[in-house]
């Protein structure tokens, strides 16, 4: 998963919440946690424009306070990037995987729930695997109320 610096900032009655890695990204909350939950929201979001503009996803630098990127929404990034890295086109993608353009759309897309598998061929196309582990972190009753 990719994990993104965010900076929480007390603003009149309310929490600003941005990130030092995508200035375009600022929301708010009522507190600290719905603020630093918010901002995965806006993050997956700045994420989707960046796509959509053909710009450059930085990886994430450090910070003290982060926002978790969903899985599925960091496969995507990597697939993204790892195509900008290596100069791929959507159509060189669609072409190496025997794919319509608009699967490879899809696989792009941060809102559309893509099947792992798909994922998976997607990366193999341009010389990547996915690693998948499992780690605890926390015990399961009190993951509701972790903020990192």
């Amino acid at each position: 998963m990719l994990v993104y610096p965010i900076t929480l900032e007390d603003d009149d009655e309310t929490v600003l919440a941005t990130s030092p890695d995508f200035p375009e990204l600022t929301t708010f909350g009522d507190d600290r946690e719905e603020a630093a939950a918010r901002a995965v929201h806006a993050l997956e979001e700045a994420i989707a424009a960046r796509i959509h503009d053909r710009r450059d996803i930085p990886p994430p630098s450090q910070g003290e306070t982060h926002a978790i990127l969903p899985t599925l929404t960091s496969v995507k990034v990597m697939l993204y990037q790892g195509m900008r890295d290596q100069d791929i086109g959507k159509a060189e993608l669609a072409r190496r995987l025997g794919w319509h353009m608009p699967q490879v759309d899809r696989v792009l897309d941060v809102q559309h729930r893509s099947r792992l598998d798909l994922m998976d061929a997607a990366l193999g196309a341009i010389g990547r695997r996915l690693h998948v582990t499992a780690a605890v972190t926390v015990e399961p009753e009190a993951a509701s109320e972790a903020v990192e």
